[in-house]
């Protein structure tokens, strides 16, 4: 029998929503690549990527419905049918629903998958929690402190097509490891290295990218903006200013400019622990280079102050003119752009009635303490216990005898131990899917390549025989996947002028029917005033934060007697080899990324006496993990570095999520990850 070729896409919380290209020989998938005429992918996966169809096939896999046996946390499951899974969810949801109201269900979308059917942006079921009155889930674990700073400044998250990286002249990589997340971008900034351009690194760690930067900047975690301010503060002392763009498209600017004058590099200096003429230097860089792209992602928004950091971001080419050139602006998430029809996705017109929200950052809290309390919890793609901040909190939370956990998932997870129900999901290359990616331009079809093994279910199928189970009559909750792609594409947007799933799955993937080239802001902005606000009357409304950027501290990582008890501020990144939590189970990626370590500065090891390869434990008040300590230049003094990703369950019980706290930014509500103080001692001894 030939060899197919089955078009598809990655569906996983990375910006580079790659395309693929799976192989198909007598009905078995034999080979998946990048696909190579797609202009983003460019023929190449990532290392963790690669590995998709061993992870497919591993013997741990859950191919069958499994009832929990033992006790919550414990992981120990027995076989049931599916008919026997289905109705005991229907059974438990109409008596959580009778006795407790709709709202004490709380379905849970984790990041493990993105797509529009299957994952995060379609969120399956939803129509089904909608008409039942479930509690809201707000996904604000990864990027809601920035895409909220952002839209008060531009009236959208969405900023400049990171293809245009390569039209740069200055490249500013803030708080991104490209390298490790996301590294197709890296390709554009390495045309346009080749065309002449810096590139600086601006991050608390000397990563992989950092190190193949031009010139790094080392800013102490949590000072982002002070450091943004100051840069503009010396673009504005030379006078490199664009006054025409300030003039014709922007609002505020004496405002801003008053705001930008309280911090001289030398203030910022302080603050930042970067050295006065470090900044002065990449200041006049700024100043006389056009056009200058910014590319900024997750990890300078996970503290007290992430939404101001990326208000401040987004502000400086309104400064410096560079929204109006190719090349120049911030790049962080192209979602906004894709105008998918979420709202006729997720059909919230079923709610019998106003439901409230629930903060996926803060499911450990919520657990514990909410009024009225959640008495069902659906997890789908997530895996909190590992991911969520205040793991020991959120196990708690998840240990609850009277709550009721279904987990819909590949694996046995850390938090599918305490499931009462684990339910089988199909993987990417064998169900279909609708997936754009939030670092590109791109819209992707995703058709099944292989039929999944044992019993695994589509998440849609999944929530479509749960419907039936339940007697529910609401003819869209019974809609195919193909007519659920249609819905999704029928925004009527110009963006999607042309686009509808005939041609998606003819073509597999499709630009956005956006200009050539692509320049969201050169003549206007999607704010009230139709400009660029740095007075954003977007915050004046809401009436929780300063109308113009600022600096807001990072709260623990500032606090004195914290610092006293922890010396060391914490950076937990994303890890090399894993994706989340997700391939944090797959052998060979395992044995890659070894145990955790921990970063070092010699100085700091010196002072608590631990060598190179030492063992040690990093502790605060909330809990501990270990981790192998590496001693390195690559954090600055005061600053310790550890990688996410890894499951509690297989690094000795906990992971660095035991020391996080469940805390909130200062716009969005996101999490805290990186405003984190610890303190490290080697391991005691055991026997």
């Amino acid at each position: 029998m030939p060899v197919r070729d089955v078009a598809g896409a990655c569906p996983l919380d990375c910006p580079d929503g790659c395309s693929w290209v799976v192989s198909v020989e007598d009905g078995q998938a034999v080979r998946l690549r990048g696909n190579p005429a797609h202009p983003y992918t460019r023929g190449a996966l990532c290392g963790k990527v690669n590995r998709w169809l061993e992870r497919a096939g591993q013997p741990d896999r859950v191919t069958a419905p499994l009832r929990r046996v033992g006790r919550k946390g414990e992981g120990r499951f027995a076989r049931i049918s599916w008919d026997e899974a289905l109705g005991e969810m229907a059974a438990r949801l109409r008596a959580i629903v009778d006795e407790h109201g709709g709202q004490a269900i709380w379905p849970y979308w984790g990041t493990g998958t993105l797509g529009y059917l299957q994952g995060l942006e379609g969120q399956p079921g939803r129509r089904l929690f909608n008409l039942l009155g479930a509690s809201l889930h707000s996904a604000d674990i990864c990027s809601v402190a920035g895409a909220t700073g952002i839209s008060d400044i531009l009236g959208s998250p969405a900023g400049m097509d990171p293809e245009d990286l390569a039209h740069a002249r200055l490249i500013l990589l803030w708080g991104t490891n490209p390298l490790t997340s996301g590294h197709h971008v890296w390709k554009f900034v390495q045309d346009a290295r080749a065309a002449g351009a810096h590139v600086v690194a601006i991050d608390p760690v000397a990563t992989r990218t950092a190190r193949l930067a031009d010139d790094h900047l080392a800013p102490l975690p949590g000072t982002d903006a002070a450091l943004a301010l100051a840069l503009l503060h010396v673009v504005v002392g030379l006078g490199a200013q664009d006054d025409a763009f300030l003039r014709d498209h922007t609002s505020g600017w004496p405002e801003f400019r008053s705001r930008i004058a309280e911090f001289p590099p030398g203030r910022a200096a302080t603050i930042t622990g970067v050295p006065a003429e470090a900044i002065v230097a990449l200041g006049e860089r700024i100043a006389r280079t056009r056009p200058t792209a910014i590319r900024a992602t997750q990890g300078l928004q996970r503290h007290a102050g992430g939404g101001n950091a990326l208000r401040a971001l987004a502000a400086l080419p309104g400064v410096t003119g560079d929204w109006r050139l190719r090349g120049g602006g911030l790049a962080t998430s192209t979602s906004g752009h894709s105008k998918i029809d979420k709202a006729r996705l997720h059909r919230y017109d079923l709610l019998p009635h106003p439901s409230r929200i629930l903060s996926m950052s803060r499911l450990g809290g919520t657990l514990l303490d909410a009024d009225p309390a959640v008495r069902a919890l659906l997890v789908l793609a997530g895996n909190p216990a590992a991911s969520n901040p205040d793991q020991n909190r959120v196990r708690r939370g998840l240990s609850r005898s009277d709550l009721f956990t279904v987990v819909v998932d590949h694996f046995r997870t850390d938090t599918a131990d305490y499931a009462d129900l684990l339910l089988p999901a199909t993987m990417q290359h064998e169900h279909a899917d609708l997936n754009d990616g939030y670092g590109h331009l791109y819209l992707h079809w995703n058709e099944p390549a292989v039929a999944p093994p044992g019993e695994c279910l589509p998440a849609t199928e999944t929530f479509r025989r749960l419907a039936r189970a339940m007697g529910l009559d609401e003819p869209s909750l019974y809609d195919s996947d193909e007519e659920l792609a249609a819905q999704a594409l029928g925004s009527g947007h110009p963006f999607l002028a042309g686009i509808d799933l005939d041609r998606l799955r003819r073509e597999g993937s499709v630009r956005l029917s956006v200009p050539d080239p692509f320049l969201p802001y050169a003549d206007g902005f999607p704010t009230p005033s139709g400009r660029l606000e740095f007075r954003s009357s977007r915050a004046e409304r809401r009436g929780d934060a300063d109308p113009l950027p600022g600096y807001v501290p990072p709260a623990e990582v500032t606090d004195a007697g914290r610092a006293a008890r922890y010396p060391l501020a914490l950076i937990s990144a994303a890890s090399h080899h894993f994706l989340n939590t997700t391939f944090a189970n797959e052998p060979r990626l395992r044995r890659r990324a070894g145990d955790p370590e921990l970063w070092l500065h010699p100085g700091d090891a010196a002072a608590r006496e631990l060598a190179d390869g030492d063992r040690v434990t990093a502790s605060n008040d909330r809990g501990a993990f270990e981790a192998v300590a590496r001693l390195t230049d690559r954090v600055r003094p005061g600053v310790a570095a550890t990688t996410k990703g890894h499951w509690a369950k297989l690094t000795g019980g906990a992971s660095v999520n035991a020391v996080t706290r469940e805390d909130v930014t200062d716009l969005g509500g996101g999490p805290v990850f990186h405003d984190t103080r610890i303190e490290v001692a080697a391991c005691a001894r055991r026997g």
